[in-house]
């Protein structure tokens, strides 16, 4: 963990200073560490170490008790002592900066707490009973929740049950994942004197797992850093260059931004509301985009103003005076505080034009919104303290993505999918789905309500965001007034009015899944799906591998596939029947079992036998139809045939790409399949031949390592796909 952090004094991405209480200068951790060791200059004061966190915590915090602070900082200082850095640090100072980070967010005492100890159970001998005795219930949880985090094996974050696990141990309190977010800010920070390599492979994790973890607790100012961080050490050239149109734009002697900001002053000021106007500077990632996206950069594009105001009536107040006395850009208005986005974000966004073409946006909150857009849940306080509305019963909670921040509506969503899913590769691949989605449209019901949906959301995915499997009975649906397809795209802004059915056996149909974008709804659907098959595919329980299960057929399927290098071990010449040495066997398509798999075997028509891995869903089914179960285990062939789907977004060279990672692997390309691009969505089929099954992990790990791919798994094909054939 934070023993892989190094060298503090690497340069890194200068962070554009964004609006803060007031600006501290980045800690010295050297002369921390002296302090550390040696400890405070007179007795009853706090350790000089800590002074510059309590300071940051009194800022937010001004009536903390700073008492538990004063014993965590001891317990961890003596429990980690003798303990160094790579860099040579003392050890203590890598807990001490994950605090100050959560301090300067204004994460409450309990959390700053925890954060002091984080590294104490996993690399001292403290114990996680000793924490609970000395600090309560509350950190012991904390502390072990991040503990456990620290075991799941990131490198391996494509692995679908590790992430799982990762989620569960976090899901019942988000300050963890917030002290693990921390934790890997300090290191990315410190990240200079690893081989580049690790320091890629750090890089990676961050940016696919942590980062949109980030964007989904709201707490941008960690995430914003991280982007900057990982973009420098991944794509260090276009880091350069962005970094000296950054320069270039500072050395130049006007600043639109400041123009535009004197007189929004001026017009705030005439009309008598109290209003502070800041230029932020966009972060480099940020640049980057706009860079892309608009070509040749202006001045204006390298910041954005922000007004804050005292109340929310004052924002729109500030809008009605900037769009009377200034030219609007309507197109780029939006109301993030009627309808708040899903990780607590309100602010309202305009721009405003002047005669020379320079455009700027402006963010319009309160100061409070700003605190939250900023820190996110760690912003929330204490979830434990209850508000003294709700002390006094008149603040009723409204509101559940944003009264409880153990468990924001989208995590509590999370942790549905994963209990709905019990397959993990379905939730990990809906779940990655889900975290690869970075826009959001909100849709609006004929009662008012709203609901918030991805980019390419359809009314399938509205009806399961609002009535979850009583959607099954969803019969159309009218959008903006008129009758609507379920496999319509909403756009941002709609009106979608669900159409539902008054029979109660009314169930989903299966080009449902083709049009569902979200976990939720496709979760939902195939959870149906699986338990409800077809009479057809209870019949034809034997899933599609490829053409009919007759004597005749299954010889044309073994002359289809069979492998161009005769030495090449057929599918099915590495299972043996135990108790009929000589019979046709073959592998199913609906599971693609590979040697090393747990296996059984189902005696179907034409004397061959059907080889499924234990999990399949068609096992139980079969089982069900009376099919006769046969004894099978593998051969000693270690070499296998296996079918991959890859999705991915497009984009140019990425099938070369692909290809390119699956030949460093040893995967040896049979066939190859690409459908025509859907949502700007792509889908690969692979059968590759491997040499040894053990390989197997290792590629898909490197398929999903292809920058646009965003999962590989095995095949997994339906009955009833195959019945047509029969």
């Amino acid at each position: 963990m934070s023993a892989e952090a190094t060298n503090p004094a690497t340069p890194g991405p200068v962070t554009p200073a964004t609006p803060r209480r007031r600006s501290l200068p980045r800690i010295d951790l050297r002369r921390l560490g002296r302090a550390a060791l040696l400890g405070s200059a007179s007795r009853g004061r706090l350790p000089d170490a800590i002074s510059h966190v309590v300071e940051v915590h009194r800022a937010h915090h001004p009536d903390a008790d700073l008492e538990p602070l004063h014993r965590a900082y001891v317990l961890a200082e003596s429990s980690h002592r003798g303990q160094m850095r790579k860099s040579g640090e003392p050890y203590i100072t890598h807990p001490l900066a994950v605090t100050l980070i959560l301090a300067e967010l204004g994460a409450e005492t309990t959390a700053l707490t925890a954060s002091l100890l984080h590294d104490t159970v996993e690399d001292t001998d403290v114990t996680l009973d000793q924490v609970g005795e000395e600090f309560g219930a509350e950190v012991r949880y904390l502390v072990d929740g991040v503990t456990k985090l620290e075991k799941v094996d990131y490198g391996a974050a494509a692995e679908p049950e590790t992430f799982r696990k990762m989620l569960v141990a976090t899901g019942n309190d988000v300050r963890v994942m917030s002290i693990k977010l921390a934790d890997r800010l300090h290191n990315m920070r410190t990240l200079g004197v690893m081989r580049p390599e690790k320091q890629a492979r750090i890089a990676k994790v961050t940016r696919d797992v942590l980062i949109p973890l980030a964007e989904r607790l709201g707490v941008q100012a960690l995430k914003t850093e991280l982007e900057d961080l990982v973009f420098a050490i991944l794509h260090p050239e276009e880091y350069a260059h962005t970094r000296e149109l950054i320069a270039g734009n500072a050395a130049q002697e006007t600043d639109p931004l400041a123009e535009f900001a004197d007189v929004m002053r001026t017009v705030l000021r005439e009309a008598g509301i109290q209003a502070e106007v800041l230029i932020r500077p966009r972060h480099f990632v940020s640049v980057h985009r706009v860079s892309r996206k608009r070509g040749r950069l202006r001045g204006c594009d390298f910041g954005r103003l922000l007004v804050l105001v005292n109340e929310d009536a004052d924002c729109y107040a500030v809008l009605g005076e900037l769009h009377t006395c200034m030219t609007p850009v309507v197109s780029e208005f939006k109301d993030f505080i009627a309808v708040p986005k899903f990780n607590l974000y309100q602010s309202l966004h305009t721009a405003v034009a002047r005669e020379d073409g320079q455009v700027a946006e402006v963010l319009i909150r309160t100061h409070q919104m700003h605190k939250v857009a900023e820190a996110g849940v760690i912003a929330l306080g204490n979830p434990y303290t209850a508000s003294a509305d709700e002390q006094s019963g008149q603040g009723a909670p409204a509101d559940g993505e944003r009264v409880d921040p153990t468990r924001p509506g989208w995590l509590s969503r999370l942790l549905d999918w994963q209990e709905a899913a019990s397959d993990p590769d379905t939730f990990w691949s809906t779940l990655r789905e889900d975290l690869a989605q970075d826009r959001e449209i909100t849709v609006y019901r004929p009662d008012g309500g709203a609901l918030g949906l991805p980019e390419g959301a359809t009314c399938v995915d509205a009806a399961y965001a609002q009535y979850g499997e009583d959607a099954h009975a969803c019969i159309g649906a009218r959008v903006n007034g008129r009758l609507a397809t379920l496999s319509t795209v909403l756009r941002d802004g709609d009106t979608v009015q669900l159409l539902m059915g008054q029979d109660p056996a009314s169930e989903p149909s299966r080009e449902w899944l083709e049009h569902a974008h979200t976990p939720a709804a496709r979760i939902a659907i195939q959870r149906w799906l699986t338990t409800h098959p077809t009479p057809a595919e209870d019949a034809a329980a034997e899933p599609a591998a490829g053409p009919a299960e007759t004597a005749q057929s299954a010889r044309r399927s073994a002359a289809d596939t069979a492998p161009a290098d005769p030495s090449a071990p057929r599918p099915g010449a590495a299972i043996t029947v135990v108790d009929r040495p000589d019979a046709t066997v073959r592998l199913a398509g609906c599971c693609t079992p590979v040697p090393l798999d747990e296996v059984t075997g189902f005696s179907v028509r034409g004397g061959v036998v059907t080889v499924h891995r234990v999990e399949c869903a068609a096992v139980a089914r079969m089982a069900d139809a009376g099919r006769e179960e046969v004894a099978v285990r593998w051969g000693d062939t270690t070499g296998c045939r296996v079918t991959l789907v890859a999705e991915s977004f497009g984009r140019p060279h990425l099938l070369a790409d692909l290809t390119e990672a699956m030949a460093l692997e040893g995967a040896e390309i049979v066939s190859a399949t690409v459908e025509p691009p859907s949502q700007q969505r792509v889908r690969h089929t692979y059968t590759v031949q491997l040499p040894d099954a053990a390989h197997l992990p290792a590629l898909l790990r490197a398929m999903r390592n292809v920058p646009g791919v965003y999962d590989v798994g095995r095949a997994q094909h339906h009955a009833a796909s195959s019945s047509g054939t029969r």
